[in-house]
């Protein structure tokens, strides 16, 4: 080919690029939908002014120029994907419940053959889905928490003795990363039946690990963007995948090595693990008093394969350890500012010990009415998931509108703004516990409070998550009082491409109370 021919073939490209481009970026305003003015191959995640904008900050933009104008839903462009967002909370209820058929799957990637450990509960489409929901569920109800709750406890020994240290030498404590630590070690332990110590060594794989998938390289970042650009199936045909290969590797190995171990040896143990083998070998989860594994070792008819138990320990692991850590780092960085409220929760927290002989026993978790209020409060001002994903599976009308909302486009429903809008919680900013004393709560229209999601895809984890939050809490704050170092910047800033995590480190001051 001669230059004067790839010339053309060149320009021919770029001009065929920008018109496509500037065809996607007009979805919306065809449809008269409104939405911000987008920025060339970024969408709204770039400032007509070049800044580039997180998709929090994008997100809470939009919602709040929508709602000053009325508007019911309104259109987001993520790099080239347009977004439907629900602004209106009947039409959210119409998506998360009423019209659940039409908006059943997250829309996120997901590849067993290719990527498998992409293949776990929250990324899983349809009947797959609602088969491995199923079988799931059984897992985390009340009696397999309290059959885990004794290893949560264990692993606060670890927590204390670190920040009785930095107490003792009188040094300030980065809380992020101390409880990122303290829940990688309980995850370890419950998802792997594995001591992992990495209160103790900071640089494990699993932290390591974990570090990576929620503070990701410039190779995942660019992985992101691709996701956010591409339809799904150019990414299937291309052979992409997001999983990076010594993850996977390290996590079915481990999970392998760990089965055929407790298969080998017939053991039994009070974890996620022995649960998934259940589901292996049986097919099903076994009742909270049959404590010993049952069945042959070989997958029965419905039974999970050792990839699907890879899958869903990978995603319990990830979602588990980030998500209680971040809800405590938050509860801390409040309650560091709000000495009165800490001091309430402190002794509903003792006060209910000392009826419990001073052991922190899951009952007595479940009698501290105040730590569940504070819990839930902070969940409202820093929601986990601050954009809920949905894709529509078949086309829907918007009720009472002419709009109709097509199939496989992606539908994110802005929580974080919500949960900050002061039309359902006056002076958002303040950090008020008692906005979920029973009064209040039942004042409250439906889903303008979901932290975990709403309708059949809630998050299947909520009962353990808020469990190992409020253990770490009542061992922090039993033994140590709180404040806020001057190393902390303020106002924070956050940070996360689907969970919410604090941008920079939470820095805080303790001193040890007397018991």
């Amino acid at each position: 080919m001669g230059l004067i021919s790839l010339v053309y073939v060149l320009i021919t490209l770029i001009v065929a690029i920008y018109f496509i481009v500037k065809r996607t970026y007009s979805y919306w305003k065809d449809r008269n939908v409104f939405t911000l003015e987008p920025t060339f191959f970024y969408g709204n995640l770039k400032n007509p002014n070049g800044e580039r904008v997180t998709p929090i900050k994008a997100a809470s933009n939009l919602y709040k120029e929508a709602i000053a104008r009325g508007e019911k839903f309104a259109g987001l462009y993520v790099f080239l994907k347009p977004h439907f967002i629900p602004l209106d909370l009947e039409l959210i209820k119409c998506i998360t419940q009423t019209h659940f058929e039409h908006f059943t799957n997250h829309g996120l990637f997901v590849n067993e053959e290719r990527d498998p450990l992409s293949g776990h509960l929250f990324n899983l489409e349809d009947e797959k889905w609602r088969k491995l929901r199923a079988k799931l569920t059984p897992t985390f109800t009340s009696g397999k928490m309290k059959m885990m709750f004794q290893t949560m406890v264990d692993c606060t020994k670890g927590l204390e003795e670190m920040l009785n240290e930095c107490e003792a030498v009188n040094d300030a404590v980065d809380i992020k990363d101390v409880l990122g630590r303290f829940t990688t070690d309980i995850i370890g332990s419950v998802a792997f039946g594995l001591d992992i110590k990495s209160m103790k060594n900071p640089d494990s794989e699993f932290r390591k690990y974990g570090k990576y998938i929620f503070q990701p390289d410039f190779r995942r970042k660019i992985k992101i963007m691709i996701l956010n650009t591409f339809p799904r199936w150019f990414l299937d045909n291309v052979g992409f995948k997001l999983t990076k290969n010594e993850i996977e590797s390290f996590f079915i190995n481990m999970v392998k090595n760990t089965v055929e171990y407790r298969e080998k040896n017939n053991i039994y143990r009070k974890d996620f693990m022995h649960l998934l083998i259940q589901l292996k070998n049986m097919g099903k989860v076994l009742g909270d008093d049959e404590e010993t594994l049952k069945g042959n070792h070989n997958n029965v008819s419905g039974g999970l394969s050792l990839n699907e138990i890879s899958a869903q320990a990978f995603v319990f692991f990830v979602a588990g350890f980030e998500t209680s850590a971040t809800t405590m780092t938050f509860a801390l960085f409040e309650l560091a500012q709000n000495q009165d409220i800490q001091e309430k929760l402190r002794q509903e927290i003792r006060h209910i010990l000392k009826k419990h002989d001073n052991k922190l026993t899951y009952d007595a978790i479940m009698e501290m009415d105040y730590l569940e209020k504070v819990i839930s409060e902070t969940l409202r001002k820093h929601p986990p998931v601050f954009l809920l994903p949905r894709v529509c599976n078949k086309d829907f009308k918007v009720p009472n509108s002419d709009l109709v909302i097509e199939s496989n486009i992606k539908v994110s429903i802005p929580v974080l703004a919500i949960h900050n809008d002061p039309k359902y919680y006056p002076d958002p900013e303040k950090f008020d516990p008692e906005r979920f004393n029973e009064e209040n709560k039942a004042s409250r229209p439906a889903c303008c409070y979901m932290p975990f999601g709403d309708g059949p895809r809630t998050c299947i984890g909520l009962r353990f998550g808020k469990l190992q939050a409020k253990v770490g809490l009542c061992s922090v704050l039993s033994n140590f009082n709180v404040k806020l170092n001057e190393k902390t910047r303020l106002p924070i800033e956050y940070s996360g491409d689907l969970i919410l995590s604090v941008k920079n480190d939470v820095w805080l001051n303790l001193e040890r109370l007397n018991k």
